[in-house]
């Protein structure tokens, strides 16, 4: 028949004219995030972070500029890195999160936030003083032990670095197959990297 074609069309038309639309207003209306968010507003721990630059060697893209003086103290213990300079050039950066799985003292986390849009791209290379200044609000991403503590980043206030934790080491030959649960009372005695009390 002649114009069929033309009426399926505008069936199409009809039913999606009298559906609830599924788009959101964005900004005025917002989609809940998942704790896993893997976002901008990178989350660094100066406390734990050892100017090691696994993050920055492993990065695929290279963003990372870590500076690092080796008089930074603790000569008793061996000896420090200071962290001089911590840079990320978020403008380049694709969230694969390689430098967060490569970081050995969970210092650095991916971050919750999404906003960070400038008008200059040399505006969005995070220097260290950001870093440093900004709220903790770390993703629960390759964080297990923030997953477990029913971490929030959107909607708990900023963490410090202690309430972070440590990922006990479940993989010990002494203890395989542990759950979370049986390390709880072994981590206070034992610190928390899950050695033997």
């Amino acid at each position: 028949m002649y114009g069929e074609g033309i009426l399926r069309g505008l069936g199409v038309t009809l039913r999606n004219l009298v559906r609830r639309p599924f788009t959101v207003q964005y900004p005025e209306a917002r989609i809940p995030q998942h704790p896993r968010f893997r976002g901008q507003e990178f989350t660094w721990y100066e406390q734990r972070c050892t100017g090691c630059a696994s993050c920055a060697k492993y990065c695929p893209l290279g963003i990372i500029r870590i500076v690092t003086d080796p008089d930074g103290g603790n000569e008793q213990d061996g000896g420090s890195y200071k962290v001089d300079v911590f840079d990320i050039d978020q403008a380049r950066c694709m969230y694969c999160g390689l430098c967060v799985e490569a970081c050995p003292y969970d210092a650095l986390h991916m971050g919750s936030g999404f906003e960070a849009a400038r008008y200059s791209r040399a505006d969005l290379v995070i220097d260290i003083d950001t870093l440093r200044e900004r709220e903790k609000h770390p993703s629960t991403w390759f964080r297990p032990q923030l997953e477990r503590e029913k971490s929030d980043p959107h909607h708990d206030a900023s963490q410090e670095w202690q309430s972070v934790g440590r990922e006990p080491f479940l993989w010990h030959p002494k203890r395989p197959g542990q759950m979370p649960e049986e390390m709880d009372h072994r981590s206070s005695a034992a610190g928390d990297y899950g050695g033997e009390p």
